[in-house]
C-alpha cells in the first residue's frame, strides 16, 4: 500500500473503474500525476473537512455483489457482504466466514466449516445452505463464472459446505473471496459491518449491530449520494459530496478534477507482459527469447511510464506473493541485452513487429520504449498500433511477432490458460510438455512454494512470455478525511476498523 497527497489543477485523471473489475486501456503518458511517494514542494492549502462521509451510489442498480454492475456499487457492496475468505493487501488468503477447511486430494473436494454465530444483518443465521446458494449464483454470473469453471458440485451440510472440483487445486481457497449474500425483498443482506437502510433523506449504510467481528465500526452511518454515471461520480467527488472513489490511473478517458486528494495504492493480479510468437522464427529460439528478456528494465517501465502504479515482476505472479521466487531474479544491467543477443548469434533478416492496443496511450508508450530497447540490443523491432478489435483479432490469428498484453490472473496463480498447450490465452502458441507437467504439478502440490519455483525456473529458461509488471489501482479520498487506509482492489475500505475518519463537527 502506497499513499500520497496531491492537488489537481485541471489535472488529467483516467476513467474510474470498479474495484475488482478494471479495464486495461489508458490516457496520455504525461498525466501530471505525482508518482506514489512523491512530495509536493509548495505549501498545502488548508483542508476543509466534511460533516459526514459518503460514497457514490446509483439507486436503480443492484448492490448484490454477485450481479451488481462494475463501478462504485461494488465499493458500497463490499461493506455489506463478506466472503468465506478475503485477499489481504499482500494478495494472501485470509479466513473470514470460513473457520477452517479440509482438502481431500483423492476426490478433489474441499469441506469448508463455517464460522459459528455469524448473522446476516436481519438477524438470521448464516447457514451452509445460504453459502451454497450464493456460490451457485456466482457460478452462473458473468463476474465469477470463469474462476469457478472447474467446480463440479457444491453441497451443504450441517455448518459446512463441500465443493468438489474437476481437477486438483491446492490453491482453490484463494478464489473464494466471493461475497456471500442473500436477497430479501430486492435488498441484499450480508454479514458485513454495514447494511443498506433508508430514511427520508434516501439510502445510506448503517452500522450492523450484529456484525460477528464485534462492532468497532468507525462510523455509525455512511451516506450514499446519488451519482448515476462517471461524470456524475466525478462531479460529486470534486465537489466533496462524496469522499472516496476508485480509479485506474493507467486507464483511458482522462477527465479533469480540482482539489486536494489523498491517493492510496492497492496491488492487483493484473499482469502486463510481452507475448512472443514461439511457433515461428526467429522467436522459436529460446536463447533469443531470453536475450529479449534481458532488455526489460522493468523498474524504469513502472516508474517512468506507469507513474509508479505497478510492481515490477520477472515471473507471472505478484512479487508480493509468498510463492514468488525472489532468488531466481536477475538484476537488470544496461550492458547485458546487447551481449546476450550477440551470444545467440542472431542475424536480423527482417524487422519484427510488436502489436499494441492503440486505445491505451500508456501501453503504446511502453511498447515504443520496448521496441527501441530491443532494436538497440540488435533485434530490430517496430510497433504496430491497432484498435482493440483489430488487436484482439491479430492475437487470435497469431498474426504477430510480439505483443504487449495484459491479463487478469487469479489469486491462486493458476497459469494454465496463459502457458499450457492450447490454453485460451496462449496466443504465442507455446507448446512444451515439461511446462505442462509443471503446471499440473503446481495445481496438485502440497508444497506449492517448491512447485512454483520449479515452474518459474522452467519459464525463466524458456521465456515463452516476458513478464513486465503487475498493475496497482488507486483509491482516491478527499484530503485529510481518512488516515491509515490499507485498501485492496476488492475492498477499498478493507481495514475499516483500523481507519481513522476525520470529520467536521456540525
Amino acid at each position: 500500500m502506497k499513499k500520497h497527497l496531491f492537488t489537481f489543477f485541471c489535472l488529467l485523471l483516467p476513467a474510474l473503474f470498479l474495484t475488482g473489475c478494471w479495464q486495461e486501456d489508458l490516457p496520455e503518458e504525461d498525466t501530471g500525476l505525482l508518482s506514489p511517494g512523491e512530495e509536493l514542494s509548495h505549501q498545502e492549502p488548508e483542508l476543509l473537512l466534511p460533516e459526514s462521509f459518503s460514497l457514490p451510489y446509483t439507486p436503480d442498480q443492484s448492490l448484490d455483489p454477485i450481479d451488481c454492475p462494475d463501478g462504485p456499487q461494488q465499493t458500497a457492496s463490499s461493506l455489506i457482504c463478506e466472503g468465506l475468505f478475503r485477499l489481504t493487501p499482500d494478495l494472501e488468503v485470509e479466513n473470514l466466514l470460513c473457520q477452517s477447511y479440509a482438502y481431500d486430494p483423492e476426490r478433489y473436494a474441499y469441506t469448508f466449516t463455517l464460522r459459528p454465530g455469524v448473522l446476516f444483518s436481519d438477524g438470521s443465521p448464516l447457514t451452509a445452505r445460504d453459502v451454497r446458494a450464493a456460490l451457485e449464483r456466482a457460478r452462473q454470473s458473468e463476474r465469477y463464472q470463469a474462476r469457478l469453471a472447474h467446480v463440479s458440485s457444491i453441497s451443504a451440510g450441517d455448518g459446512a459446505v463441500t465443493v468438489t472440483l474437476s481437477r486438483p487445486s491446492t490453491g482453490f481457497p484463494a478464489l473464494l473471496d466471493i461475497p456471500i449474500s442473500k436477497v430479501s425483498g430486492g435488498v441484499p443482506l450480508g454479514t458485513g459491518p454495514y447494511y443498506l437502510s433508508q430514511d427520508e433523506g434516501g439510502a445510506f449504510l448503517a452500522a450492523n449491530p450484529a456484525w460477528w467481528q464485534g462492532g468497532g465500526q468507525p462510523l455509525e452511518r455512511i451516506g450514499l449520494t446519488e451519482a448515476s454515471g462517471q461524470d456524475a461520480v466525478l462531479y460529486r467527488f470534486s465537489s466533496h459530496e462524496v469522499q472516496l472513489i476508485t480509479a485506474d490511473l493507467t486507464g483511458i478517458d482522462p477527465v479533469a478534477l480540482t482539489g486536494s486528494v489523498s491517493q492510496w495504492e492497492a496491488d492487483t493480479a493484473i499482469l502486463q507482459y510481452v507475448g512472443l510468437n514461439t511457433s515461428a522464427a526467429p522467436l522459436d529460439n529460446a536463447a533469443l527469447r531470453r536475450a529479449l528478456g534481458e532488455c526489460l528494465n522493468r523498474e524504469h517501465i513502472v516508474s517512468g511510464f506507469l507513474s509508479g502504479h505497478g510492481r515490477a515482476a520477472q515471473f507471472p505472479l505478484s512479487p508480493l506473493s509468498s510463492l514468488y521466487p525472489e532468488e531466481l531474479e536477475v538484476r537488470f544491467s544496461a550492458d547485458a541485452p546487447a551481449q546476450a543477443v550477440s551470444r545467440t548469434g542472431y542475424v536480423p533478416e527482417r524487422t519484427l513487429t510488436l502489436l499494441v492496443n492503440g486505445e491505451n496511450n500508456f501501453k503504446t508508450a511502453v511498447a515504443g520504449y520496448l521496441a527501441e530497447s530491443f532494436t538497440a540490443a540488435g533485434v530490430p523491432v517496430e510497433t504496430r498500433v491497432l484498435p482493440w478489435e483489430e488487436y484482439a483479432a491479430a492475437l487470435a490469428a497469431g498474426d504477430f511477432d510480439l505483443y504487449y498484453g495484459e491479463v487478469r490472473l487469479t489469486a491462486d496463480w493458476d497459469l494454465s490458460s496463459l502457458l499450457s498447450t492450447g490454453g485460451a490465452l496462449n496466443y504465442g502458441g507455446w507448446t512444451d510438455a515439461e511446462t505442462d507437467g509443471l503446471l499440473a504439478a503446481y495445481g496438485a502440490a502440497e508444497n506449492r512454494t517448491a512447485a512454483m519455483e520449479a515452474l518459474c525456473a522452467r519459464l525463466q529458461q524458456q521465456a515463452p512470455i516476458l513478464p513486465v509488471c503487475f498493475k496497482s489501482t488507486s483509491v482516491l479520498t478527499q484530503a485529510g478525511v481518512l488516515e491509515e487506509l490499507t485498501p485492496t482492489a476488492a475492498e477499498p475500505l478493507c481495514n475499516l476498523t483500523g481507519c481513522t475518519f476525520r470529520l467536521r463537527e456540525s
